[in-house]
């Protein structure tokens, strides 16, 4: 099969689209796991954590990623691991999707290639412009089967090329309206989630502040059954941060969203909470171990493979621990 054409359904390619996994995860109350890949062994540890623990999931790839690694790299590596997959004793549905698309065009660029989700991000913009842009992916995505992702609210904190000062709640009285309009698939809301390894600036003895809740209460009340998305919900695992700051790294005051948090989450109208900051600390702990402890060791694959590893156990211990997605397939 030639993927070399100018555009290419995700059909062809293997992928579904997220809708039926939303219903499902909706209907039975979990989250899909959506992972952000920049390289092989990141999506290896993906696919293979997801295929033990038999939960589908979302493969993100973020306009950063298609800086760094080429759009078309990235397609087939996805595509690589579809093969792959073929070759194991169970295969999963894979949803491959556009994180944070800021404007129409990559969205389309995307949809082209053969993703089978995609989000735009306006939420940064006026709300009538979010809303017109929003409409405008839909309508294209829609003709071809592609679900379409977008948001209302401002995650604060840096993580990839995404970046705010401030944070600004989901107003609960905006999302009906919003998704009315546009007929966007699920809807990704600000309720305290943070992106990056440093959510929260907490002093001595403070603990981390509860997720706005009340707000996702509101907004199922207001959109019964429609899906909800969660970004910057890495938990930044203290014992990764101890090992990275134990082997020669600087990562003080580093914290996340907690689990029991994100599980509850889970087994509400939250039916896709994705985890980029968390793959990216592990494999930078597992890395420094390596360099510290064989500081002559110069084969990459000598420390990219441990940290494949421990990322491989990381991504299934969130499958069946916080998402709740395993053994769903």
């Amino acid at each position: 099969m030639s993927i070399t054409a100018e555009t290419v359904s995700y059909t062809e390619l293997g992928f579904v689209n997220t809708k039926e996994m939303f219903e499902k995860a909706n209907k039975e109350g979990y989250a899909i796991p959506a992972y952000n890949f920049n390289n092989m062994e990141q999506i290896q540890a993906i696919i293979t954590a997801c295929v033990k623990t038999k939960s589908p999931v979302i493969l993100q790839v973020s306009k950063g990623a298609r800086n760094y690694a080429n759009p078309t790299l990235l397609r087939y590596m996805a595509l690589g691991v579809m093969e792959m997959m073929k070759e194991m004793e169970i295969s999963v549905p894979v949803a491959l999707h556009l994180d944070h698309g800021d404007s129409f065009e990559i969205c389309k660029s995307c949809i082209d290639s053969g993703f089978s989700s995609v989000m735009y991000d306006g939420s940064s913009l006026p709300y009538d412009e979010n809303v017109r842009i929003s409409k405008q992916v839909v309508e294209y995505a829609h003709a071809r089967d592609v679900t379409v992702e977008a948001e209302l609210g401002v995650l604060a904190g840096i993580e990839d090329e995404v970046s705010s000062q401030v944070s600004h709640y989901t107003d609960p009285n905006d999302v009906e309206d919003f998704v009315k309009k546009t007929g966007v698939d699920s809807l990704a809301i600000s309720i305290g989630t943070s992106h990056g390894a440093y959510k929260f600036k907490l002093k001595p003895g403070e603990s981390v502040p509860p997720l706005r809740f009340d707000i996702l209460e509101e907004i199922e009340k207001r959109i019964p059954g429609f899906p909800i998305v969660l970004h910057g919900s890495s938990s930044v695992p203290q014992e990764y941060i101890a090992l990275i700051n134990k082997y020669g790294g600087k990562m003080d005051n580093a914290v996340g969203v907690p689990a029991e948090q994100l599980r509850k989450a889970a087994k509400s109208a939250v039916c896709k909470i994705n985890i980029d900051s968390d793959g990216r600390l592990v494999m930078t702990a597992a890395i420094r171990k390596v360099f510290n402890e064989k500081p002559g060791e110069f084969d990459p694959r000598k420390y990219l493979g441990p940290a494949r590893e421990e990322l491989i156990k990381m991504y299934a211990d969130k499958n069946e621990n916080v998402l709740g997605s395993a053994n769903r397939v």
